[in-house]
């Protein structure tokens, strides 16, 4: 990452909080202004395995934060995806009502929070990356406590939006493959990259430094070995900066 950022932190979070002298930084898998793309998919939909692909092609790169995020309205067709969430559903609504959308559909992927676009339209979806990586991003770092906890620290900045921003935990896995026994898909193994498995609210974030602990679970790094921070505007706004580490490499 670069530089050190200033830390303003709330009385709050003052106890436990990381002091630079003794506490490390942690390698993050992204570059210092990632774009983040969510694809909204599922193991249950014929039309979206090219995207599965293309997703796994973008997770490979540093500065994207590519998220695979499982719907559930396709398990009905003969499949239950192992992956899909009611509350991933949610989002994907929310950004459809967001972006004056009067449905959703798989393959969705969507850029920064600002834009999407058919997932399997890979030059369609690298220009709207293209656009978002033009835009300035907050700085989001990850730091090692001395008590091997971790913090997440975001820098200053400007909200677009009237209300704080939210800051969401991601814990997510880097492949898992499957055997699709039924459903349009049935017949053949699917590999999924960078599958969400808990996307969850740590904070809110605004405009001002701030350091907050992770609060990992054993039960949140059990199974899993990947985490992310997103900075949003709103709840399914612009996105503001992120930042990505793997847990079983730190």
């Amino acid at each position: 990452m670069t530089g050190r950022i200033g830390i303003f932190v709330l009385a709050a979070l003052l106890v436990g909080a990381p002091s630079r002298a003794d506490n490390d930084l942690v390698e993050t898998s992204s570059s210092a202004a990632p774009v983040v793309v969510e694809l909204f998919t599922s193991q249950g939909c014929s039309s979206c395995p090219p995207a599965d692909a293309y997703l796994g092609e973008l997770a490979k790169r540093r500065d994207v934060v590519a998220l695979s995020l499982h719907v559930d309205y396709w398990d009905y067709i003969g499949w239950r995806d192992p992956f899909a969430s009611a509350a991933l559903t949610q989002r994907q609504r929310a950004y459809a009502h967001a972006m004056g959308q009067h449905m959703v559909y798989t393959p969705q992927m969507v850029i920064d929070g600002r834009a999407e676009a058919v997932g399997s339209q890979t030059t369609e979806v690298e220009r709207l990356i293209e656009e978002a990586a033009a835009r300035p991003k907050l700085p989001v770092q990850f730091r090692r406590g001395s008590d091997d906890g971790y913090f997440v620290e975001i820098g200053a900045g400007q909200n677009p939006s009237p209300a704080p921003a939210t800051i969401w935990l991601v814990i997510f896995d880097r492949e898992h493959e499957t055997e699709i026994e039924s459903g349009e898909n049935a017949g053949t193994n699917t590999v999924d990259y960078n599958i969400v498995r808990q996307w969850t609210r740590l904070g809110t974030w605004a405009g001002r430094p701030l350091t907050l602990p992770l609060g990992l679970t054993e039960e949140m790094e059990s199974g899993h070995d990947s985490c992310a921070v997103i900075v949003q505007a709103g709840n399914v706004g612009p996105i503001l900066g992120a930042a990505t580490f793997a847990m079983d490499d730190d």
